[in-house]
């Protein structure tokens, strides 16, 4: 660590005495630096932002269980199927460490929390990806514990709240991993056919096969202010066509001016959201049924 005057001479005696400069130690825990405006941000006040900045307003990565408790009412969240783990099926070379320190990073089994909860006192489905276990992908697990979420909600005649962010399908599970695209749109679409809702809020990124399939399935697709929506990424596509791709490129409020998406919205906004939509649809259920 460098410090002031460190490299200077003292010019007397007096001088070599004096109380050098320390400069104050901040710990690890205490604060990060926002990865867009790069300025000092404590972790509290960024806990108390919900994880977005107060500086900038980036939207930062947070983790499944912080999601759904910020989104579901105090002590409602039941988790569903939370014992199912991925295992290297096909012996992919050092996949088993990699779910090992995966699970050690997150504390999670999977990529993936399913549940119930209540949102101001409406209850549904809900399932959050985690972005700490392998960046989100899309695992055979996965594809079955959402699958069987929506299974399950049909059978209950409840909407689900779906939160996505990943990287797509997981490499290391081949063709079992992009089979999980077909179940879990089977499912969702088995659940739209019996007059239920699905609202998903796509997060920063929100990529590949999970773009392609379930993400983009809602009867509601909001997306977080500047989230990455793509199948292929910008970098991808610009040295395959060779050519430099418009500013903001495949962010939400790019899709959301192209009408792939319906609304962005800030973190702080969704669960007032969330109550208004599922409200609707619970008056909407009700007065059919009369």
């Amino acid at each position: 660590m460098i410090r002031r005057a460190q490299f200077k001479k003292p010019r007397n005696k007096l001088e070599e005495s004096e109380i050098s400069f320390h400069p104050p130690i901040i710990k690890d825990n205490l604060c990060c630096n926002c990865p867009s405006c790069k300025k000092i941000v404590f972790l509290e006040d960024l806990k108390n932002n919900l994880g977005v900045c107060p500086i900038c307003s980036k939207h930062l990565k947070i983790k499944a269980r912080e999601r759904i408790q910020y989104i579901a009412d105090a002590d409602t969240f039941e988790e569903l199927f939370g014992d199912l783990k991925s295992n290297n099926i096909l012996n992919f070379p050092d996949y088993d460490q990699k779910l090992s320190a995966s699970q050690d990073q997150s504390n999670e089994n999977e990529a993936v929390i399913t549940g119930v909860c209540e949102i101001n006192d409406i209850k549904c489905c809900i399932f959050a990806m985690e972005p700490f276990f392998m960046m989100g992908s899309m695992g055979s697990v996965v594809g079955e514990k959402i699958a069987r979420l929506f299974e399950y909600a049909s059978e209950r005649k409840l909407s689900v709240i779906g939160f996505t962010i990943s990287g797509g399908a997981r490499m290391q599970e081949g063709m079992l991993s992009l089979m999980q695209m077909a179940k879990v749109s089977a499912a969702v679409n088995r659940h739209s056919k019996l007059g239920l809702l699905y609202i998903a809020i796509l997060c920063d990124p929100t990529a590949g096969g999970v773009t392609a399939s379930f993400a983009m399935s809602a009867d509601i697709i909001a997306a977080e202010p500047q989230a990455l929506i793509c199948f292929a990424g910008p970098r991808v596509i610009e040295q395959t066509i060779r050519q430099k791709l418009p500013p903001n490129f495949q962010k939400a409020e790019f899709l959301l001016e192209k009408g792939f998406i319906d609304i962005v919205m800030p973190r702080y906004d969704q669960k007032k959201f969330l109550t208004d939509m599922l409200k609707i649809h619970t008056f909407n259920q009700e007065k059919n049924a009369v």
